[in-house]
């Protein structure tokens, strides 16, 4: 289960606490307590055998008592009575609930499984146990024991851990800063963080999400809702166990995922301020405001610690500033000088509007006799219009309690020092080029590799037939050559047609190993380049591709000593071997890399018969076919990232017509990233099924077929759309059918969609496919429904 049933959890109508008391130190009294404290506007039940009366309200001495379903149930009883009340629960029509007692040892885990079992068959889902609660301030709803009341925001906090959610509650409640909704996990025996990534990536209150952990549960679904959530908005994640050997490997996944990762809780925090109240549009560059020699060297001193460059203004930005403010020092940072009044902070930002190469304005001031802080601040509100990149604000000594308000109000985050400033922008930029890492295109995979891989998983299977786990020496060779490898024995001569004056640059010790929480995982180690620094390692989830593989050599000292091409290539080919070859469990070897070559140096690879799961879902070749279809040849396979192009032309060869039925609205064309997001999908939720064919020496996209399932995969939403030449000739229902069949094989239990009313050929496709329809709201749309085998009616 992933997102099912936490909008209950999240928009909660009405509370039950299970286990409510009047004992003052009992966790049934504290929830109880803030619950009222909140505010909560629904209904609340007190639940308890003991009690008639608690604070002027009924108790009910049994949930089954009840005389509706609560939308979440908070239970404060000891373990052994968990399996009971979530039963009941259940079928009462409960579909959350939050487990805030804590299991005391290890004989209370029986208890836990039975109370999981018991919510199961009514879906309904558990936070925890020894979960401090589910916050969400706009509702009032503090379900739970938080140690503060919690304001409304829009950054959401996500813990693993009871106390530095409390600890972070306080803190924005002492500065007056809020969230959109706050959880702690506790145990996450059902809900974790990837379903609350999940829920959270597509919430139109939360702008940005931060994350604290120090495991990673279901990593899978982890590393899908993630890489989902980050698409949509910044995901900054802080993960405990710094010590821990496998922290880089978590920080590797974080970066795939395009999350960024903070150093410090202090930097968790800082960007409660930077993301929940400020306005701050994507930028690499910033330009620093000041009246201050002083305080603009600490600033620019700021910028460079953080690893991120002021804005190298252009000259008419040089005249623009000059012209408005003729005593001030341009440049950047920009001086105002010491008698600067307000008005003057004001005149720069609409000097420097026009100029966007300018990047994000930083206001940093201390108070002067001619420009008060609370003066300055209210300039910057009303000039805030000119920054088209954002503003942000530093007022040294602080600010008062209705200035601070005022600026957040108008979406100017405020800061204490420059360089808590500084390193709240570096990690906007780090989210950026993640976030950009994510949409890049790739170039596409090695053409030779398909015809090795059915040679390559039987001579895996063969061995393990034999009672063989290793291959090593010409046998492995054998299998990695046909994946475009160029592999050597150890101390071998160099190939025929090297050029033996190629110098060496490094030899990089290549390890795949089985990891608990990731399945497969390369590790790659190079001695440092200056023979004293730690050695440079990198870890590598497969699958890579050549932007991915990129990502990882620019990293390396050696970065700048080797041709890139063969290193991307051989690193790809790789992961393409792990990813066709399942029963590979394990590899090590060195990869000897010369100024233009790359050869891998004695592999061994290690044969089992199962596996862990990869992370991320590879391209799945084996829905690949080739079929004849009126004369031509087709290949039939899902969609990869290289075929942007192809997907583009696809789209402007359709008519206006055909594009606003297929997007219900007129459509000229699409961007990069938006093109980025239809050719480079997640093959565990989205699937893209494309018909391909040769014109005139390049691959042309005629069609495709696209699903989106949920993360619960109960309905696949499908979308269709045909080159215009090519409508009415069977191509949409071949394709309908092989997306039908894909769907179902998954277990997926409907294929579901939308149409318009006259679009009377997919209506008529869909028709003869089974689907069934149905009237919606809109007159103008017709729902259609297609029950998968073995469905179950629907709910």
């Amino acid at each position: 289960m992933t997102v099912r049933n936490l909008d209950v959890l999240f928009r909660p109508k009405s509370v039950a606490v299970v286990g409510a008391s009047a004992r003052a130190e009992s966790v049934g009294a504290k929830v109880w307590r803030q619950v009222l404290a909140g505010g909560f506007e629904g209904p609340v039940w007190p639940v308890n055998p003991k009690y008639a009366d608690l604070d002027g309200r009924a108790v009910f001495s049994d949930v089954a008592d009840l005389l509706e379903p609560p939308s979440v149930a908070l239970i404060c009883t000891p373990s052994q009575t968990w399996p009971e009340i979530v039963d009941k629960l259940g079928r009462l029509g409960t579909r959350a609930a939050i487990v805030v007692s804590d299991t005391k040892s290890g004989a209370d885990s029986p208890e836990l499984a039975r109370a999981l079992a018991a919510a199961k068959p009514y879906l309904l889902r558990i936070v925890g146990p020894g979960s401090v609660g589910v916050v969400t301030p706009a509702l009032h709803a503090h379900l739970g024991a938080p140690s503060s009341t919690v304001k409304a925001g829009g950054v959401a906090w996500v813990s693993q851990s009871n106390a530095l959610t409390n600890a972070v509650l306080g803190w924005a409640e002492a500065r007056g800063l809020g969230f959109s909704h706050a959880i702690a996990l506790g145990g996450e025996a059902d809900v974790d963080a990837g379903d609350v990534l999940d829920y959270l990536a597509s919430d139109s209150g939360t702008r940005a999400i931060l994350l604290e952990l120090s495991v990673v549960r279901a990593a899978r679904k982890f590393m899908s809702a993630a890489r989902a959530a980050a698409r949509n908005k910044p995901v900054l994640v802080l993960r405990t166990g710094r010590s821990d050997p496998r922290d880089a490997l978590f920080a590797s996944a974080f970066r795939r995922a395009g999350m960024v990762r903070v150093e410090s809780l202090d930097d968790l925090i800082d960007e409660i301020e930077t993301l929940g109240v400020g306005r701050i549009a994507a930028s690499s560059s910033a330009t620093v405001v000041t009246s201050d020699r002083g305080v603009a060297a600490l600033a620019a001193d700021a910028f460079a610690q953080a690893g991120t460059t002021l804005a190298q203004w252009p000259g008419a930005a040089q005249a623009s500033v000059s012209a408005a403010l003729p005593h001030a020092a341009p440049g950047n940072p920009l001086v105002l000088g010491n008698d600067a009044l307000p008005e003057h902070f004001g005149a720069a930002l609409e000097a420097l509007a026009p100029h966007r190469e300018t990047g994000t304005a930083f206001v940093v001031h201390a108070s002067t006799l001619s420009a008060p802080v609370a003066d300055v601040a209210r300039v910057l509100i009303e000039r805030q219009r000119f920054a088209y990149r954002g503003l942000l604000a530093c007022f040294f000594g602080g600010v008062d309690e209705a200035t601070r308000d005022a600026l957040r109000a108008h979406g100017i985050a405020v800061h204490s020092t420059p360089h808590r400033l500084a390193r709240a922008f570096a990690r906007l930029v780090d989210y950026r080029l993640g976030r950009q890492l994510l949409m890049q295109t790739p170039e596409g995979l090695p053409a030779h590799v398909p015809a090795s891989i059915e040679a390559a998983q039987a001579q895996a299977k063969a061995a393990l037939d034999a009672g063989r786990t290793e291959l090593g020496g010409e046998e492995a060779a054998r299998m990695l050559r046909g994946f475009g490898l160029q592999v050597e024995a150890r101390g071998a001569n160099p190939a025929p047609g090297a050029q033996h004056d190629d110098e060496h640059v490094v030899d990089v010790t290549v390890t795949l190993r089985d990891d608990p929480d990731f399945g497969p995982v390369f590790e790659f180690i190079a001695p440092a380049a200056d023979g004293l620094s730690a050695p440079f390692v990198a870890y590598g989830l497969p699958p890579l591709n050549p932007v991915l593989a990129r990502e990882i050599v620019s990293r390396s000292p050696y970065a700048r000593l080797a041709a890139v091409g063969p290193v991307l290539d051989a690193l790809t080919a790789l992961s393409e071997v792990v990813c066709c070859v399942e029963w590979i469990v394990g590899m090590t070897a060195s990869l000897k890399v010369t100024r233009t070559q790359v050869a891998l140096i004695a592999p061994c690879v290690t044969l089992g018969a199962a596996r862990g799961r990869l992370a991320i879902v590879p391209y799945p070749r084996q829905l690949e076919e080739t079929v004849d279809w009126r004369g031509r040849r087709l290949t039939i396979r899902p969609i990869r990232p290289e075929d942007e192009a192809a997907h583009s032309a696809l789209i402007a060869a359709m008519t206006p017509d055909d594009l606003r039925l297929r997007f219900f609205g007129a459509v000229s064309g699409f961007d990069h990233t938006q093109l980025a997001r239809m050719t480079q999908i997640d093959y565990d939720r989205e699937m893209a099924l494309i018909a391909t064919a040769d014109e005139g020496g390049r691959e042309a996209t005629l069609g495709v077929v696209r699903t989106i399932t949920d993360p619960d995969n109960e309905c696949a939403e499908f979308a269709v759309a045909l080159r215009s030449d090519l409508k009415g000739r069977g191509l949409g229902r071949m394709l309908m059918e092989r997306m039908v069949a894909y769907v179902r094989s998954r277990g997926t239990r409907w294929i579901v969609g939308e149409v318009l009313r006259e679009n009377a050929p997919m209506l008529g496709l869909v028709k003869t496919l089974g689907f069934e329809m149905r009237s919606t709201a809109d007159p103008a749309v017709v729902e259609v429904r297609l029950p998968l085998r073995d469905a179950a009616p629907a709910s």
